[in-house]
């Protein structure tokens, strides 16, 4: 996701988008049964540096679809902030759109609902087949052994971004490749007004993903084998405590960034303000806010030792936006056609180049834009080190309880208040109480 992003990847020619559209093929203001069979509704999560990028990338390639099948998609892009309740109500209240992106960790809550056409082999093979598609970006379509709830539309995984000007002026010659080695990085860098690393502590995905990442290399899975919450685990109390000590103990987060929510962490960077950021596919982003493809340099994700791989070695959770359709639309052909072109390889090699992202299409990946050095790091970590977040039916409400503990956590960080061993473990307690009970 995001991605999702929960993060956005944007760029002034960038960005995902999904459109706000109601039930049964019906348009944005809800029209429902009155709306032409031709029209399909599409939500697009907001990937770009705003909702107004998003539209300007994405509406050519609707026009283009227009031109060449006579069906017309009206998009509305939805704030990663709003995407998740919007959907959920959706589900239930039976006023969603025909065609929506949702963030790839949500793929199996999503699914649970029962609102999602499932891909089965003959719907898959409208689209041209399982086979078309990169296995990791498989695995965050919904839960093992089930025909998928969605389809991968655009590929993302973390990367450490650096800026190499203020690595320079400390001095720093190699960007870190430990997290031991990141905070003493980061220390050298902290000062002066200037931090070493970015963050979003109101940013609850991101929260997720990154905890889920320091939780592997903990032994730790936030769920048991049998799907059930398990968050109080020493390796998941540890990973939550070493990421939020970055701002509480380390010093190299800035106190402002617990209130930091969208994107904000990444204009601190482009500003030179603060000289790392762990993100998704962050370098349209940078573009879009000024920044020149030398003022800055990538690595993969630290590691607690070694190098980037599986189980402890984990570097990065399995990060994209996938594709859905509502299986009450008027028009699953239209819907099922138009995701067939999204996912072309034609218009893979388009948008991915656009995102900054990496196309989950095999035969899109041969396009040399697709193994620049910024694209590369991101490529090489889906396959090689990059592990799904749990695709359990509860991981909607798992990235809203931890996140949100994370959130308060670093309220405290910034507040001066103590974060402790305990301190973790009560706040993932009281999250372990909030999920759903069987």
């Amino acid at each position: 996701m995001r991605s999702i992003r929960a993060a956005a990847v944007g760029a002034v020619t960038l960005s995902l988008a999904l459109t706000a559209s109601a039930c049964g093929g019906g348009s944005a203001s809800g029209g429902g049964s009155n709306d032409s069979p031709k029209t399909l509704t599409y939500w697009a999560s907001n990937q770009g540096a705003s909702v107004e990028v998003d539209k300007k990338v994405l509406q050519p390639e609707l026009d283009k679809f227009e031109k060449e099948t006579g069906i017309k998609v009206e998009l509305e892009v939805v704030p990663w902030s709003d995407l998740l309740n919007r959907i959920l109500t959706a589900t239930t209240s039976g006023q969603g759109p025909d065609v929506l992106n949702i963030g790839n960790t949500w793929s199996a809550s999503l699914q649970a609902t029962g609102a999602l056409l499932p891909w089965d082999e003959k719907n898959l093979g409208k689209i041209g087949g399982k086979d078309r598609f990169v296995e990791s970006a498989l695995g965050s379509t919904g839960v093992q052994g089930q025909d998928p709830a969605a389809v991968p539309l655009y590929s993302m995984a973390y990367a450490l971004y650096y800026n190499k000007k203020m690595f320079a002026d400390a001095g720093i010659t190699e960007p870190p490749a430990t997290w031991d080695e990141l905070v003493e990085t980061g220390r050298k860098i902290a000062k002066d007004g200037k931090w070493g690393l970015g963050a979003e502590g109101s940013n609850l995905s991101n929260n997720i993903h990154q905890v889920f990442v320091l939780g592997k290399q903990h032994d730790a899975d936030f769920f048991t084998a049998d799907g059930k919450p398990d968050f109080t685990s020493d390796g998941a109390v540890a990973a939550v405590k070493q990421y939020v000590d970055m701002m509480a103990k380390d010093k190299i987060i800035a106190p402002g960034n617990a209130e930091y929510a969208q994107n904000q962490s990444l204009s601190d960077f482009a500003k030179g303000k603060t000289a790392m950021v762990l993100w998704q596919t962050a370098s349209a982003t940078f573009a879009s806010m000024g920044m020149k493809e030398d003022d800055w340099g990538v690595a993969p994700a630290p590691v607690q030792s070694g190098a980037p791989g599986t189980g402890a070695s984990t570097n990065s959770m399995v990060a994209g936006i996938n594709m859905a359709v509502f299986k009450n639309s008027d028009n699953i052909d239209g819907a099922t056609e138009f995701v067939k072109f999204m996912t072309g390889d034609a218009e893979q090699k388009i948008l991915n180049k656009a995102y900054g992202s990496i196309p989950p299409v095999k035969a899109a990946q041969s396009d040399p834009a697709f193994n620049s050095a910024a694209t590369a790091v991101l490529r090489d970590t889906l396959a090689a080190s990059a592990t799904a977040l749990p695709q359990v039916p509860d991981e909607s409400q798992f990235e809203t309880a931890v996140g949100t503990a994370v959130k308060e956590l670093f309220a405290d960080a910034a507040a001066g208040r103590p974060v402790t061993t305990e301190s973790v473990k009560a706040k993932l307690e009281k999250a372990q109480q909030q999920m759903p009970t069987k």
